[in-house]
């Protein structure tokens, strides 16, 4: 990324969607899914072994390379030379399967790290499962694997499948079948379930892996890596524990848009949390926040193994549903009734038919119809009337899907009225389901239609079950993707300084408990808005607070200890004159017994009458570290139990669909008269509250209760905050991180144009996609070679689902810099950008740029490209590289300049160059 003039094409980077994520070179996890050699140590000639079926099942389906034994004992294995170590096999081994006891494997990862394997599969169980010594051989085991730069899938797994090349490195009985889907589980047991009963029902797989517990190759990595496997259409997950929770989520978000990733998470009751953990020796985490992850990384969650497939399959045929309204049209009222009771209990909405729609129906339906949806078209309907049907239902503007029921009454033709149907499976607007309802005589019909690409189902509650999480689906995508407004900030709001020092002071106190003044002083600090609250340490004191403020007041407990002042008569409300808020004072005094009583706060009375009691807060979780909380707030919170969960940092996109959650938000809106609340300064509160949480790690909890929402400007105000910070004994290292990097402000700074402009420099933001729509509006067609190879059109560059993905990125998978000035009309403008992409299982990053053609030769491109090589070193990558047209010599000795190696090509016909640089 440098001026135009100097701007490489970018490499292959998995957010720009204007490359193809085929991968042109080997990635580290291909040792283990497209291996030349094996070796399987453990090998065995005893009849039913693990040993001796994971070499069957190598030597019986050809993967295209050698199978090597090694058993110390045996000469031969399966007519199969064996060797007595790995480091005896003569040939280049890329992976090695370990069958051995767990206590011996530790040793065996050392060999195989001599003997250059690159990855290994141990279906070995006794490690963490089995309590500290089998915990302790898992830490060898990752030393020596880390020691030699070797990816481990396991260990207590089943082993691996990748049926599109052959290969069966497995103890399972059968060999999967081919197909598009990735399936990728924890459980070995549930993986052999799943092989057997995808043959009855004809599935097919385009990998197969038993994940096991995770020691090195974790979610992260296998969603990474099936994201660029041109094999795969679809990923399904079955889930006991999240592991590395920022290598998951960071991978998801990634690949989310371009391919569905579908999850069953078992645990989500206490019993079953348990069990799981005792399974894989992992903590499996709060279930509500885990969903709140899902949501955050465009992950579909399900609770059926069925529903896991036929998400697969259906995300994979028909395009995703822009809303819950569903147009269910049957041939019997009973089947759309018990598909409205389905659509309805999960969430979705009937389509309200059109005028236009109704109209056309009455022309083409008889008199009886139901006028209505569901759209009941008679017992008697025709394969015409249906494919009429759904043409006029696919026309409503209304409608987000459809659902077409067939019954087998005396006049059905269930297999011509799906040749009818075939047209409009792959209507590319509105997603269509069918369900041929009976046995036999409608089988043929199915296959058409499924043959078609249009999904059937038995019955029709099971098609609304899977249009209720299609539109969740794309529900939560949009959040990902949705170009958020930036919050105005006020001038020196946040103040982090101040902030930082309110907490510093309570730490250096010793105390975990910041007083209620100082939690409203830190709210302050981020422009959350608090009631007015003095601190007095006398009766006159309070008095005096009082007649400052205006009666009537509340007079509340000060304490350094004491979290509820509720429960120790510390509050006393509406108090009218000196003589009760003294009374006050003296009671609230003599009610604490021994230390806690630091005085008391005097603070405003505020009308409530008008507004709506919320919460806000944030509290830790053992996996994914801060999590937020919005909902309907005052005392019975914890019955109402009306609550979102989400993690920060958050955008003002991704606060509005926190909101949206919860039941209160239809009141916020405004009901029964009443004006709605200001949901614009309500988003940006908590786009505050969340830099808040993530920006002052010593913070563990934080609790504002209630937060008063009034219609009408400035009508948000925190009554009540509570923060908890962490014991003063942790150490800043060992302080918990959120599990979505927050934005970097470490970045951010100012640079001086050769012209003597300033310009500043900062990371990139969701919110920059608008300035980059009219960056790339001023390129000229030689910038736009330069940076691209090719003359990619000015809609393919600027389309939103592209530019959303370049401005909304991971900041711990990738870095993108802006050149940001002021032009003339005061107006922020985007001039350049660059981009630092780290490369998957690599600790390397490819780098590229593009400055707009009027700021070229200004040194823009020279500072960004030495910005993200400091950005490398301090990330701790090992080297950064660019791939440059050879007539490209301006980005070329810019590079140089920067002590990077210029590598030509010995091919004559390549017309590219590599620039490297070693950190």
């Amino acid at each position: 990324m440098a001026d135009s003039s100097e701007s490489p094409p970018e490499s292959t980077p998995t957010s720009d969607p204007s490359y193809d994520l085929i991968a042109s070179r080997r990635q580290p996890l291909d040792a283990i899914f497209r291996p030349d050699n094996v070796a399987v140590i453990g090998a065995s000639e005893a009849a039913g072994s693990v040993g001796r079926t994971l070499l069957w099942n190598l030597v019986s389906n050809p993967f295209g390379g050698t199978v090597f034994p090694v058993n110390p004992k045996r000469d031969s294995v399966l007519g199969i030379e064996a060797y007595g170590r790995i480091t005896d096999v003569e040939a280049d081994v890329d992976l090695a399967v370990i069958a051995t006891p767990a206590p011996t494997v530790p040793g065996i990862v050392e060999e195989c790290g001599e003997a250059g394997v690159d990855g290994l599969v141990i279906v070995s169980a006794g490690f963490r499962e089995v309590g500290e010594e089998g915990a302790e051989l898992e830490r060898e085991v990752k030393a020596a694997a880390r020691e030699h730069d070797i990816r481990i899938i396991g260990p207590n797994c089943l082993g691996v499948m990748r049926p599109p090349n052959g290969l069966n490195a497995t103890f399972a009985g059968s060999m999967a079948q081919e197909g598009n889907v990735a399936f990728v589980s924890q459980s070995g047991a549930l993986l052999t379930s799943i092989l057997d009963w995808s043959f009855r029902e004809n599935v097919g797989f385009s990998a197969f892996v038993s994940i096991g517990s995770m020691l090195d190759v974790d979610w992260g990595d296998m969603i990474e890596y099936l994201g660029d496997d041109p094999k795969t259409d679809s990923i399904v997950l079955y889930m006991e524990s999240i592991g590395n929770a920022r290598s998951f989520l960071s991978a998801a978000r990634d690949v989310a848009l371009s391919k569905p990733i579908i999850v069953i998470k078992a645990g989500r009751t206490q019993a079953a949390a348990e069990a799981a953990a005792s399974h894989t020796g992992t903590l499996t985490g709060s279930d509500a926040v885990l969903n709140a992850a899902f949501r955050r990384s465009g992950v579909l969650r399900v609770d059926d193994i069925n529903d896991l497939f036929y998400m697969a399959e259906v995300l994979g045929k028909q395009p995703r549903p822009e809303g819950p309204r569903l147009t269910i049209l049957t041939n019997a009222g009973g089947p759309g009734v018990l598909a409205t009771d389905a659509l309805i209990d999960g969430g979705g909405e009937l389509t309200s038919l059109s005028p236009e729609a109704m109209d056309a129906f009455d022309e083409i339906l008889p008199e009886a119809w139901s006028h209505s949806n569901p759209v009941d078209i008679l017992g008697d309907a025709d394969p015409e009337r249906y494919a009429k049907s759904l043409e006029v239902a696919a026309e409503d503007e209304n409608s987000d899907g459809l659902l077409v029921v067939l019954t087998p009454q005396a006049m059905t033709e269930p297999t011509r009225t799906a040749e009818h149907l075939r047209p409009y499976a792959r209507d590319n607007r509105k997603p269509v389901l069918a369900s041929w309802m009976g046995g036999d005589a409608v089988s043929p019909g199915e296959n058409i239609l499924n043959e078609a690409g249009l999904p059937t189902f038995a019955y029709p509650d099971t098609a609304a079950r899977v249009f209720n999480n299609m539109w969740r689906y794309s529900y939560n995508l949009e959040a990902l993707y949705e170009t958020p407004s930036l919050p105005e900030d006020a001038e020196g709001i946040p103040d982090r300084e101040a902030a930082t020092a309110i907490v510093e002071e309570t730490h250096e106190s010793g105390r975990v408990l910041m007083t209620e003044y100082g939690s409203k002083q830190l709210l302050s600090a981020y422009g959350i808005p608090t009631v007015e609250t003095r601190v007095a340490e006398t009766p006159p004191e309070a008095v005096d607070a009082a007649q400052a403020i205006g009666y009537p007041v509340a007079v509340k407990l000060h304490s350094k200890s004491i979290t509820h002042k509720s429960d120790v008569g510390g509050v006393h409300l509406g108090l009218t004159g000196d003589a009760d808020v003294e009374a006050a004072f003296d009671q609230i005094r003599d009610n604490v017994t021994g230390q806690g009583f630091d005085g008391v706060t005097v603070q405003p009375m505020v009308d409530r009458s008008d507004g709506y009691e919320l919460i806000i807060g944030s509290s830790m979780d053992q996996q994914f570290g801060p999590v937020l909380l919005f909902g309907s707030g005052g005392q019975l919170v914890e019955v109402y139990k009306d609550r979102a969960l989400g993690l920060p940092p958050l955008n003002t996109t991704l606060a509005r669909r926190m909101m949206e959650q919860t039941k209160i938000y239809d009141a916020l809106k405004g009901v029964r008269g009443r004006d709605p609340v200001d949901l614009d300064a309500l988003e940006t509160l908590l786009v505050r509250f969340s830099q808040l949480v993530v920006e002052q790690p010593r913070v563990k909890e934080i609790d504002v209760n209630p937060l008063l929402a009034r219609p009408g400007d400035d009508g948000l105000l925190a009554l009540d905050a509570r923060v908890v910070l962490h014991p003063y004994s942790t150490e800043e290292q060992d302080l918990p991180t959120s599990a979505i990097r927050p934005y970097p402000r470490q970045y951010v700074g100012t640079h001086t144009m050769r012209s003597g402009a300033a310009v500043t420099i900062r990371p990139i933001r969701p919110e920059d996609e608008p300035k980059l729509v009219t960056l790339h509006e001023r390129l000229s067609e030689r910038s736009v070679y330069l940076r691209y190879a090719s003359l990619m059109k000015l809609e393919q560059r600027v389309a939103h689902d592209r530019l959303a993905r370049i401005c909304f990125i991971d900041y711990d998978r990738e870095m993108a810099l802006v050149a940001e000035r002021t032009d003339e009309q005061g107006e922020d403008e985007i001039i350049g950008v660059g981009r630092l992409t780290q490369q998957p299982g690599r600790n390397e990053a490819e780098f590229g740029m593009l400055v707009i053609d009027e700021f070229q030769e200004e040194g823009i491109g020279t500072e960004l490209l030495r910005r993200l090589v400091q950005v490398g070193e301090d990330e701790g990558l090992d080297r950064i590289t660019a791939d440059i047209l050879q007539q490209n010599r301006a980005m070329q000795r810019v590079c140089e300049k920067l002590d990077f190696d210029i590598v030509h090509s010995d091919d004559p016909a390549e017309n590219m160059v590599k620039a490297v640089k070693s950190l």
